[in-house]
């Protein structure tokens, strides 16, 4: 009994050892991508007081444009347009639940934002996209159906046969929930080469 324990010990650490790649995990291509809209820090308190009909508030947006000058950002963009928030008052009213619409929102835009960015990754690369093999999205869009992972592999043209893992609702630390996995997959499956996107 013991030989064969030990011996099935052994089958099964080659096997493992020819599935895992041979070194850690190396960043090959990176890119970013952010929304058209966007306003200047100076301005930012200004633009939203106005926006969502607030200016009234003269103290609430005062102490804003404080923390506003204290923040050390210089701009910030957004998805949201002024357009898109007049034509969603519960954006705006909290007494109107908003939650729905919120996330058909999002459900468009992340996609399309993400592709952006993964496809300056890719270009960064310097290989096709045809050569990922896995995908690892973060969101905190909807779980629609189709879901995000499945619409930015669309977008991209990424193989049918590409595993997909989605991270959804990781708040702020979704990007580091999804490089974790992502180096994970590409140290445990030899060739790996792995696409992760956050949005």
């Amino acid at each position: 009994m013991a030989r064969s324990s030990a011996h099935s010990a052994t089958v099964l650490h080659d096997i493992h050892q020819r599935q895992r790649a041979d070194g850690p995990a190396a960043m090959l291509g990176i890119g970013t991508a952010n929304p058209t809209s966007c306003v200047l820090q100076e301005q930012f308190a200004d633009w939203y007081f106005q926006v969502t009909k607030s200016d009234h508030l003269a103290e609430l947006k005062a102490k804003m444009k404080k923390i506003c000058d204290r923040s050390g950002i210089k701009k910030r963009y957004f998805y949201h347009t002024e357009e898109i928030i007049g034509g969603h008052p519960e954006l705006i009213n909290r007494a109107l639940p908003s939650l729905t619409a919120r996330l058909s929102i999002i459900t468009d835009a992340a996609p399309k934002l993400a592709a952006e960015a993964a496809s300056r990754a890719i270009t960064d690369w310097g290989r096709p996209a045809a050569d990922i093999t896995h995908l690892v999205v973060a969101t905190n869009s909807g779980d629609n159906e189709p879901s995000v992972d499945l619409r930015f592999a669309g977008l991209l043209d990424l193989r049918p046969t590409v595993r997909r893992t989605l991270l959804y609702l990781q708040g702020c630390s979704a990007c580091l929930a999804a490089l974790r996995v992502g180096k994970d997959i590409a140290e445990n499956n030899r060739g790996a080469r792995v696409l992760v996107a956050c949005a």
